[in-house]
């Protein structure tokens, strides 16, 4: 399935959803003073409220003029760079571009108020801001950790040791300001790190209580993998009915795969984790100073399939000078680049096949509620 023979759904947007009426009102004027100050609300309409017996809704979307002049295709890798936004610098720009990333989208964000959406967008943004400082020591199969204020057992994984703090615990596994030291993660487990980290400097200001049971939490069992994506992440898009390649917002976790059969059997190497960061960037954890664009990515985990060869101890590996060399011939060559990009902007297959799709995922990923009465985040606590 190729992004040119694909059919995507229009922009649905943001959805808020309340018990009442009153609520519904109040959601919508506190709405529309964000978007007031973010001198966004003439470029915002509304679809006409509905109500039932349980709930009162309203959407919100880009002007649909505006939504093709500026994100073409659902294109929304361009959005910093049609509209002057430095994200890097202003952070009203970063939350410019979250909010009319969202209010793009063909699946729709649906909110029980306004604070909950208003903390989805913090979140997101604490994220990029987060991510881009992470910067990790490379390595498939090694962890290690701030030893001070971190532990590990086996079946618990990586605790915080009693006494110290979860947000700088976290800062200091991947931020080397804040330890002087990389160390080694997966790049899976650095996003759960990044998203963790996002969540609780939210809760630190809308849902104490909450944070004090994720400190609980940390320092009794690490939340990982399957579990931590049910427990914290909500997921959109389907391969049923699959994102547009270029859609993306801002604080998304996905995964690019690896396309080839023979090079995804390298540990690590079946696909790569990162975070959007908004400007047509992906993160690079391993250089944080050289952030991905979508043609870089791709080309990098195009080429893994050229650098793939059997060690003396009989286990594939990959090698990244010869992949750092393939990228940079490659973006040297536009006949070249074209042609895999080609290839590698499809959607991916299913799990186990291999055939003629590329390394883009169907879904993204971002956290779910926190905020005290509407939060649908659990903790197992045990």
């Amino acid at each position: 399935m190729t992004a040119a023979l694909t059919s995507y759904a229009p922009s649905r947007g943001i959805l808020l959803h309340c018990k009442t009426a009153d609520a519904l009102a109040a959601a919508n004027r506190s709405f529309s003073a964000q978007l007031q100050r973010l001198g966004l609300q003439s470029h915002v309409e509304s679809t006409a409220t509905s109500a039932t017996q349980a709930k009162f809704e309203q959407g919100f979307k880009l002007r649909a003029e505006l939504a093709e002049q500026w994100a073409p295709g659902l294109d929304t890798t361009g959005l910093t760079q049609r509209l002057g936004l430095d994200t890097s610098l202003r952070a009203d720009d970063l939350e410019r571009e979250i909010l009319l990333a969202m209010l793009l989208s063909p699946v729709g964000f649906e909110f029980p108020s306004h604070v909950e959406l208003a903390s989805a967008v913090r979140i997101r943004r604490n994220m990029v801001v987060a991510a881009r400082k992470t910067a990790l020591a490379f390595h498939t199969t090694e962890a290690e950790r701030p030893e001070d204020c971190w532990v590990y057992a086996e079946g618990r994984g990586f605790t915080v040791r009693p006494g110290h703090a979860l947000i700088p615990a976290l800062q200091k596994a991947t931020q080397p300001e804040a330890s002087g030291k990389l160390y080694s993660f997966s790049c899976y487990r650095a996003t759960e790190y990044v998203i963790l980290l996002a969540i609780a400097q939210e809760l630190e200001h809308s849902n104490p209580s909450l944070l004090q049971n994720l400190q609980q939490q940390w320092e009794s069992r690490a939340i990982m993998s399957g579990q931590f994506h049910d427990v914290f992440l909500r997921e959109y898009g389907s391969m049923e009915a699959p994102l547009p390649p270029k859609y993306y917002v801002p604080g998304d976790r996905l995964w690019f795969r690896n396309p080839d059969a023979h090079s995804s059997d390298v540990t690590g190497y079946e696909g790569s984790w990162v975070f959007y960061l908004g400007g047509g960037l992906f993160t690079n954890f391993w250089k944080r100073d050289q952030p991905y664009t979508l043609a870089s990515k791709c080309l990098e985990l195009f080429h893994w399939r050229h650098a793939t060869y059997t060690d003396d101890t009989g286990e594939l590996q990959i090698n990244e000078s010869i992949v750092e060399e393939r990228v940079k011939a490659s973006m040297a060559d536009p006949v070249q680049a074209a042609e895999i990009l080609a290839l590698m902007l499809r959607l991916r297959e299913p799990k186990g096949v291999y055939l003629s799709g590329g390394c883009i995922d169907t879904s993204r990923e971002y956290p779910r509620g926190v905020c005290p009465g509407t939060t649908d985040l659990v903790l197992p606590l045990g």
